[in-house]
């Protein structure tokens, strides 16, 4: 899978992460292939990359987390392609408001309620999303009709993914 990280200095690294079969995790930065192994409670992390170990804590929430790293802090933007890519056309040509339910941290969508042309009352449920073992039923926060869903039984989502969207 690839990721975007963006620096505070605007510079955008992708990275993609394989998951090999025999277990390993395999990581590619700007054409370097490293093997990849992470160790972390809480907001603690020891990440060894090619036998090199580093400590990192980490606050907040992809898309945006801060990073603490050998005696450095810094923010940083972390977007899988695939958030990218809803984000992007959630944006194309729709209004992103309080009609657009986003999921609100990443997981899993269980089941969605709704049809698109379906007319939704306020705190109508719409979509059922699984995150850290709980199922979290969201709903429409205003009357109207489903005009889009974006979400499928069986994806996982990041953070602030367009789930359904409300007009």
């Amino acid at each position: 899978m690839r990721y975007h990280v963006t620096l505070p200095s605007g510079r955008e690294i992708p990275v993609d992460v394989a998951h090999l079969p025999n277990g390993e995790v395999e990581v590619s930065v700007e054409g370097r292939t490293m093997v990849a192994d992470a160790i972390g409670e809480g907001a603690s992390t020891h990440l060894r990359l090619d036998g090199r170990g580093v400590d990192l804590w980490l606050h907040g929430a992809p898309p945006d987390v801060d990073v603490a790293a050998n005696g450095r802090r810094f923010g940083a933007r972390v977007e899988s392609e695939r958030a990218r890519a809803l984000r992007s056309a959630a944006q194309a040509g729709h209004a992103v408001g309080e009609g657009l339910v986003t999921s609100p941290m990443p997981g899993r969508v269980l089941k969605v309620l709704v049809r698109e042309g379906d007319e939704v009352a306020a705190g109508a449920p719409l979509v059922v999303v699984e995150a850290m073992k709980m199922e979290n039923e969201l709903g429409a926060a205003r009357s109207g009709v489903v005009k889009k869903i974006y979400a499928t039984p069986g994806a996982t989502v990041e953070s602030g993914a367009p789930l359904v969207e409300v007009g």
